[in-house]
């Protein structure tokens, strides 16, 4: 007697396998039970940029700047499960070893595995005395979980005074700066690639004049300029020199920082733009997901923070459609060197970045 085996699979959601559903016809006969192991769905195919270390670089990730602690760890595991596979941190935000919990988490559920991350962080202002460089990125590691970093930026190139307070400050509540050149904190840096703590080096918030002083002496290359960018900051004129010198724009504050603790009532805020609002009504897309898509259209990377599920979701569903190059344009006529984390109350520091800025 011949038995008709129809074998069918349905997945049961939430579960990790499959589960073999076998329909019999005549008569009943015992059959071993079949299990397949699940393959997970398909990642979003983001782009990414090979950097001048010859590492790839996903162009788009989670920022985790004011992301804050007890809903950090929460929002990168959500990141991570979506299929995030770039997270920007940094020492100063205060939220690494929240953060590396959340990296432990995932990688031991099987969410995705470390070599798959890209992982960005930060020597902060207070560590560019060139003998505390090792010792800060060996911190951040330390509150990561990890062996090693994907890329290692200095945060800016203002130096504070050396020590365990990160905003040292006068009697006159002024930031002290400290005597250290960034030039030698980025020799320092180099050391972090010899030793394979980090595989890429970069910096962030420099100009063109700060930029070009660091790649007379880089002996590692300089692979990423992480700025402020979005349409009313443009950076234009410095995304064209970064690209002449090949380092790559790593755009912050993609969707204007409408949170900066600074923020005035008054401040116009870029995410209420009529424009930029019938632009995103013409793709039935957010003004988020315009602004996402307009940085990886120039080519730049982008990194928007989120600590609410839906919003982090919401910001990688960006590959399905594509700006005209007429909305290209009209998005850049809103540039008006419209700087919202400017620090314009250290512009008395030798190194601070922005009076001979790009725009």
């Amino acid at each position: 007697m011949s038995i008709v085996l129809k074998p069918g699979l349905r997945y049961l959601g939430g579960s990790r396998c499959w589960r073999a559903w076998l329909t019999l016809h005549h008569k009943k006969v015992h059959c071993t039970p079949v299990q397949l192991t699940m393959t997970p769905p398909p990642q979003p195919a983001f782009p990414s940029v090979k950097l001048g270390s010859g590492h790839e670089m996903p162009m788009f990730g989670l920022g985790t700047w004011k992301s804050q602690p007890g809903k950090v760890r929460e929002a990168v595991e959500t990141a991570l499960t979506l299929g995030y596979r770039h997270i920007d941190c940094a020492m100063v935000y205060g939220n690494e070893k929240e953060i590396g919990e959340a990296f432990k988490n995932k990688f031991e559920d099987g969410t995705c595995k470390r070599e798959e991350v890209f992982i960005t962080s930060k020597l902060w202002n207070s560590f560019h005395a060139p003998e505390l460089v090792i010792p800060a990125l060996k911190r951040t590691l330390a509150d990561l979980g990890l062996e090693y970093l994907d890329l290692y930026l200095i945060h800016w190139p203002m130096g504070y005074k050396e020590g365990d307070d990160l905003f040292p400050k006068d009697s006159d509540g002024k930031i002290i700066p400290s005597d250290a050149d960034y030039v030698d904190t980025w020799k320092a840096m180099e050391e972090g690639v010899t030793t394979k703590l980090v595989r890429s080096l970069g910096v962030s918030n420099f100009n063109e004049e700060q930029l070009e002083r660091v790649l007379a002496v880089a002996k590692v290359p300089v692979c990423v300029n992480q700025v402020e960018c979005h349409p009313y900051l443009t950076q234009k004129k410095l995304m064209e020199f970064c690209a002449q010198k090949e380092v790559v724009i790593t755009a912050y504050s993609p969707l204007g920082s409408p949170d900066r603790p600074w923020a005035k009532p008054s401040d116009v805020e870029l995410m209420d733009e009529p424009k930029l609002k019938n632009i995103a009504d013409k793709y039935k897309k957010s003004v988020a997901q315009v602004l996402i898509r307009y940085q990886l259209q120039r080519g730049n990377i982008v990194i928007p923070k989120s600590v609410t599920p839906s919003r982090i979701k919401e910001n990688m569903e960006i590959l399905d459609f594509e700006l005209s190059s007429a909305d290209i344009a009209s998005i850049d006529s809103f540039d008006r060197c419209g700087r919202f984390c400017g620090l314009e109350w250290l512009s008395y520091h030798k190194y601070h970045p922005f009076p001979a800025a790009s725009k």
